[in-house]
């Protein structure tokens, strides 16, 4: 078969990618070499594990606040196995969405795994063994990313796990060490800690969320504290064994001491690697980096091979859904001679912890290092009658905008809802406002987007309203 457009890989940013090359035109296949579409993201990532992240946060609320609000409970009990069939069904539900959109968009769908033959040709092994080969002008690379783990560690996918283990659990871990207080290990830890486990947080780093600004990381630590979670910052992992019935871990702390943790299972959440296993780059003259990942140009994301493209994680930038699904909406039109533009600095990153984390923008680390002249303003929710009405009061509103003009430079929210609140702070960064416009709109009271408009209140140099 001949194409306008081959899609390798039916993630976010591969389906979105091949459905706006076919609104634009182009005779459009995909390839996905799993039985279901979505990739990582709707099958192992974002869907399944905001399902568990949902559920686990239902239960704890009934356990722990339901009283207060007048809701009397008996025998409240954890049906793990309904949580992660309850999962099941939403990320069946999602991926069958996606194949719909193949079909409404007359997208023809190639189960199998896809390598390259040449810079136009592409072969498809099905998992019978059959082959089929499809060409096409211009081919795109979407094929996501894969969990990573340590120097010298094994994930046996028993009691040493990922993500794709942690997301389909037959028990309650008594004992969870987390090595990564990252994003995932943030969010599968949290989805534990509140319906029963004991969770120990391992990381190299001095804080939690090290790249997000450093006030996140530290309210996030305080709140996640109150799930009972321990934290071991600043040491560094040297083994992770399995022993049977439990997983020992070594590592060496701030001082330099030997230190060991033993739970009944560990998981390794210490970041992703860009997955192009399997499809023979070097038959289309392409290569990875150091770092696995492919280059492309920075204004058409075309590879040194000019009509094969990549986007999404198997590209620098944040290994994020969206990024994503920008990328290959940038892809799909850029192929037609448009001339589409991603402002990658405002791009949102979210932690679905509860509270939730969002930013975009700088953090006040990289302003100071710029040495970009700034002033900041912050609003808790704890001085909000919409979190105190639903009793989400952990977190805050950071707001970060030049000293000089005004423009806001970065916002950092943590506090309920806060991976919606953060599309306000991206349209307000991308139209340049300043945080005085923002405290002059109208916000609806009471919600809790009025923190924002407060935080960029305090960041002009005036008092709060609702405090």
């Amino acid at each position: 078969m001949q194409y306008d457009v081959i899609v390798i890989g039916s993630g976010p940013g591969g389906y979105i990618c091949a459905i706006r090359c076919a609104q634009l035109g182009l005779k459009t296949a995909i390839i996905e070499k799993y039985k279901t579409l979505g990739g990582t993201c709707l099958n192992v990532g974002c869907i399944p594990s905001k399902a568990l992240l949902d559920s686990s946060e239902h239960y704890h609320n009934a356990a722990h606040s339901f009283a207060e609000h007048g809701i009397k409970l008996e025998n409240l009990q954890v049906d793990l196995a309904q949580m992660i069939a309850r999962k099941s069904e939403v990320v069946s539900q999602v991926c069958k969405g996606v194949e719909f959109l193949m079909k409404k968009n007359k997208i023809d769908v190639y189960q199998g795994k896809g390598s390259f033959v040449d810079k136009n040709t592409v072969k498809v092994t099905k998992d019978s063994g059959e082959i089929e080969m499809v060409t096409s002008k211009n081919i795109v690379i979407a094929t996501g990313s894969k969990p990573s783990s340590l120097p010298g560690i094994t994930i046996d996918k028993q009691r040493i796990i990922t993500s794709t283990e942690a997301l389909q659990m037959k028990e309650v871990p008594k004992h969870l060490i987390v090595i990564g207080a990252g994003v995932i290990g943030a969010e599968l830890g949290s989805v534990y800690a509140r319906i029963g486990a004991k969770v120990s947080f391992v990381e190299y780093a001095s804080a939690m969320i090290p790249t997000m600004d450093s006030t996140m990381g530290k309210e996030l630590q305080r709140s996640m504290k109150k799930l009972g979670a321990d934290f071991y910052l600043s040491h560094k992992v040297k083994t992770v064994e399995n022993t049977g019935d439990e997983v020992v871990v070594t590592a060496e702390n701030p001082k330099g001491e030997t230190v060991t943790f033993t739970g009944d299972y560990c998981l390794m959440s210490v970041g992703r690697r860009p997955f192009t296993d399997g499809l023979a780059l070097e038959n289309a003259g392409l290569a990875t980096d150091a770092r696995g990942k492919i280059e492309v140009d920075e204004h058409t994301l075309q590879t040194k091979v000019s009509n094969i493209y990549a986007i999404g994680d198997v590209i620098r930038g944040a290994m994020l859904a969206h990024k994503a699904e920008e990328e290959g909406v940038f892809v799909a039109e850029t192929i037609v001679g448009q001339k589409p533009h991603i402002n990658y600095s405002l791009i949102p990153g979210v932690v679905y912890t509860w509270p939730e984390v969002a930013s975009v923008g700088s953090t006040e680390e990289e302003l100071k290092a710029k040495g970009v002249p700034y002033k900041s303003g912050s609003f808790p929710f704890k001085a909000l009658g919409r979190a105190r009405a639903s009793m989400d009061i952990d977190g805050t509103v950071k707001v970060l905008a030049h000293k000089e003009t005004d423009e806001i430079l970065g916002a950092h929210i943590i506090g309920p809802r806060a991976a919606d609140m953060i599309a306000e702070a991206v349209v307000a960064m991308e139209y340049r406002a300043s945080a005085e416009d923002i405290s002059r709109m109208s916000h609806a009271h009471p919600t809790y987007t009025e923190a924002f408009k407060e935080a960029c209140l305090a960041a002009t140099g005036n008092r709060a309203l609702n405090a």
